[in-house]
């Protein structure tokens, strides 16, 4: 079940990027669960990972890497995280990146691993390192389908987005995949990101762009308030465009990161409407806060509250349990004669109560719909945040009931 089509755009190849897929067989015979992507010399890469302090072994190897070197390849494995493995986890995710060292002919170092899949269970190393040749030898520049497949957990659909740009004159390509569908919330997700361009970015600028649209996408989502041990974001510039170097200063930086954002969002909402069990998208737009943190306290209260989220789910125009939701979120000082909320175009709260015009027919067509959006302006400040989340069903407790199964 998910929300929308759903279906992958035309990936436009990144010049200086190569992926290639495996099966390793961690989970199921047959199916793609390896993938590697080849990055061209002078690649530079930023990342993103997790705040979850269990964080899993690659993310803290992945971060280590990422310190000492430019990496050239990224090494992707999903049935298992390799998360709660205490020192062996760290000695198989390093063994798996000397192995696919060792074929490709540079350093361990220069090998960032990533894992998603079951926590707590030993990473099948010689099933992973087995799977590697295939994947090298299969290297293309046009495998982003088969690489988004091949990253999937619990998702029923792979995830991507590709654009390409204008850059004074210089084309600039920017394709990109994520999975992620339950454990899903902010610092980061359950969830795996790869965007890649072949623009050329100064380091500083590339992980302030990491950063920021990191910020802006991926941790505005949430499914269920869970962060996982995985979660990892990389942004990758292969330097392969043919024209100067993008910095601070660059006239179009603004531009390229416009680009950027709409990758990263696609790829995020993708995630949102992939969501375990969803039968909505749900955008939470808070307005009019005082400070950014207490305006993403409420946008997160009603996105996690389970009486919101099976309203959602059952379609019904239960405003209360969103007005509650917005009362229990800790504002200082919160002023419920002068705020207002609204149910798509149709204002529920106004004047500290129900909406003079409010209609339960209002409120039912907004609600029957698959793209929801609730707005709620705090009358406070000039601050606006935008969190995006989903409905709560059956399915969801049956997914993660049968994880393991």
């Amino acid at each position: 079940m998910a929300v929308g089509p759903g279906t992958l755009p035309e990936f436009f190849p990144v010049a200086g990027v190569k992926l290639g897929v495996a099966s390793a067989g961690i989970k199921k015979t047959g199916q793609n669960d390896v993938v590697v992507f080849e990055l061209a010399p002078g690649s530079r890469v930023a990342g993103l990972f997790t705040r979850n302090q269990f964080c899993a072994a690659p993310v803290t190897l992945s971060r280590r890497h990422l310190a000492e070197t430019s990496p050239r390849y990224l090494l992707v494995n999903t049935g298992n995280a390799n998360a709660g493995t205490g020192e062996q986890g760290m000695t198989d995710a390093l063994t798996c990146c000397q192995a696919l060292a060792e074929q490709a002919g540079v350093s361990a170092a220069e090998v960032l691993p990533f894992s998603t899949g079951v926590i707590g269970e030993p990473l099948p190393v010689q099933k992973l390192v087995g799977a590697m040749p295939h994947a090298l030898t299969g290297l293309a520049p046009d495998r982003w389908p088969e690489a988004a497949s091949g990253i999937l957990t619990t998702d029923t659909r792979p995830k991507g987005a590709s654009v390409q740009v204008d850059l004074g004159g210089h084309t600039v390509t920017i394709s990109g995949i994520s999975k992620g569908a339950g454990m899903i919330c902010p610092n980061m997700a359950t969830m795996l990101g790869f965007i890649a361009t072949d623009a050329q970015i100064e380091p500083t600028v590339l992980q302030t762009l990491a950063n920021e649209l990191g910020e802006q996408s991926f941790n505005r989502i949430t499914i269920d308030g869970d962060t996982s041990t995985n979660d990892a974001c990389v942004l990758i510039a292969s330097g392969q465009y043919g024209g100067p170097e993008i910095t601070q200063n660059s006239p179009h930086l603004a531009t390229l990161r416009e680009a950027l954002k709409a990758v990263y969002l696609d790829l995020a909402h993708a995630i949102v409407r992939d969501g375990e069990g969803a039968t909505k998208f749900v955008t939470i737009q808070v307005n009019g806060a005082a400070a950014t943190g207490e305006a993403l306290d409420v946008a997160y209260t009603v996105a996690h509250s389970p009486l919101v989220k099976t309203a959602l789910f059952a379609s019904d125009a239960n405003w209360g349990r969103i007005l509650a939701a917005v009362g229990r979120a800790g504002v200082n000082d919160l002023d419920i004669s002068a705020l207002e909320i609204y149910l798509g175009d149709v204002c529920l709260v106004k004047n500290g109560g129900r909406a003079a015009e409010y209609s339960e027919e209002q409120g039912q067509a907004v609600m029957s719909q698959e793209d929801i959006t609730i707005t709620i302006d705090l009358k406070r400040g000039d601050v606006n945040e935008t969190v995006w989340t989903c409905d709560l069903s059956q399915e969801y407790v049956s997914i993660n009931a049968d994880y393991r199964s």
